[in-house]
């Protein structure tokens, strides 16, 4: 384990005995919510405000010393994996929210805001704030901006980057860089936000954030959907996107292996379906906008859109068929089981999933357990893939199952969670060459001594 006593002496007095953490008070944490291994840094700064990011990286970027940033720990894709020769920078004290603005519908937070406390502050001021994750109750905003995270609303919101008007960053050097627009228009020279959003904190560590409010929806329709086929599930998303003009606000798809795991006997609708689509609407008439979407739900069932319906008709109705979406830690019960995050076109996803499911089975017989759902609206699927005990070498062999027909279709290894390190050696399925070079160069650029996160999703050779 990398000696950093020198740091820790340095530090401790701005931080105080709260915002530096040793010994158990590190190796007693878990290296994040889906993993049992436990933190193996040194040490965890726990800063409290910018100024303390930046100290911290000034210090840490003179000894050329290496920082993990930890924001909820809910990602999929080992960015967080800190190792004995790194330390961790976490923002788990920068938790201010600093301002609701209910005239310019914006937010202003610190990066170590929980989603879910967020979105409660915008719905006291009468307003949304549209990202919504399954992990909302433990990711963070910085976190989420800097994974641009994905979610429930994609398909009518867009993705983090989308919500993020302006934000703060500490760069590998200490420098803070503050562009906290509040603006939706500013064609001012380059958009540097961009930058930062989606860098797996590479470029930067972000320390605040304006987040972009909309209006709280007044009304809020859900309904369950069984489909016989895929083209039912693509001419039921047509005709639910078209008719409902911009109100269609999730269009969840699950397989039906996926569907009876969640389900756990007790299935809403007949089991014995492919798909099963859970659609969401919202807008600002109640009665008329209930009215619609009945009326819509209907006709896709006269037109053979779907086979079955269940339209909600309270809240707990909606939350169990909520949690039949969100289910997915069921399928990690066994133990051993992979998660991943892919995107590709809609009229793919049919095949693309019996090619994995051919391959999975050529390679491991019948022996695997593999579970499929996602955000079909955007374009964005998970797979959970279990087959016992593996070693690297097995993982290597069901990733290439999962990752390589991806190519085909001109799709995604990573659709929401990022790179990281899991994925690193599969970014040039769905990456180009000259893209990447342009990637390390950015890198480069803000961190030469690649001190931020290194080795996240590519690797860096560094002058000596």
């Amino acid at each position: 384990m990398t000696d950093l006593s020198g740091l820790i002496e340095e530090l401790l007095p701005l931080l105080g005995p709260e915002g530096v953490l040793t010994g158990d008070a590190v190796g007693n944490r878990a290296a994040g919510i889906w993993r049992d291994d436990r933190i193996a840094a040194p040490v965890i700064f726990r800063p409290g405000n910018t100024e303390q990011v930046a100290a911290v990286m000034r210090a840490c970027s003179a000894r050329g010393q290496s920082v993990v940033t930890h924001g909820g720990l809910t990602g999929l894709a080992e960015g967080a994996i800190a190792g004995p020769e790194d330390a961790v920078l976490s923002t788990e004290r920068l938790r201010r929210i600093e301002a609701v603005d209910p005239v310019n519908r914006v937010m202003r937070v610190q990066a170590g805001v929980q989603l879910s406390v967020a979105q409660q502050a915008a719905s006291d001021c009468g307003l949304l704030l549209a990202l919504d994750l399954g992990a909302r109750g433990s990711c963070t905003l910085g976190g989420n901006a800097a994974t641009n995270a994905g979610g429930n609303n994609v398909l009518r919101y867009g993705m983090a980057r989308e919500q993020i008007l302006g934000l703060e960053v500490v760069l590998a050097d200490g420098t803070v860089m503050s562009s906290m627009n509040t603006m939706l228009k500013n064609n001012a020279g380059y958009d540097l936000r961009q930058w930062f959003v989606g860098s797996e904190g590479t470029l930067g560590i972000i320390t605040r954030l304006v987040m972009r409010l909309r209006p709280l929806p007044v009304s809020r329709e859900t309904a369950l959907l069984a489909c016989s086929d895929m083209g039912q599930v693509a001419n039921l998303l047509s005709t639910l996107d078209a008719g409902l003009a911009g109100k269609l606000t999730a269009f969840e798809l699950m397989w039906r292996d996926y569907y009876r795991l969640a389900a756990a006997g007790n299935p809403p609708l007949t089991d014995s379906y492919p798909y099963y689509v859970l659609v969401e609407a919202s807008g600002n008439d109640l009665s008329a906008d209930q009215e619609l979407f009945v009326a819509l739900l209907q006709s896709a069932l006269e037109q053979n859109c779907a086979a079955e319906v269940l339209v909600c008709k309270s809240e707990s109705e909606r939350d169990a068929i909520w949690q039949l979406r969100e289910s997915v830690e069921l399928t990690l019960e066994g133990g051993n089981a992979i998660i991943f995050d892919v995107s590709l076109p809609l009229s793919c996803m049919e095949t693309y999933v019996m090619d994995v499911e051919r391959l999975l089975r050529d390679a491991w017989q019948d022996s695997f357990d593999l579970w499929v759902f996602g955000h079909a609206g955007d374009g964005n699927l998970h797979l959970v893939v279990a087959a016992g005990e593996v070693n690297p070498s097995d993982r290597q062999r069901i990733e290439r199952c999962v990752y390589e027909p991806l190519q085909a279709v001109n799709g995604s290894v990573s659709a929401e969670h990022g790179i990281g390190l899991e994925k690193k050696p599969w970014l040039h399925l769905c990456r180009n060459e000259t893209e990447v070079a342009v990637m390390r160069r950015i890198k480069q650029a803000l961190d030469p001594h690649n001190i931020l996160n290194p080795g996240r999703i590519f690797d860096l050779d560094v002058p000596a």
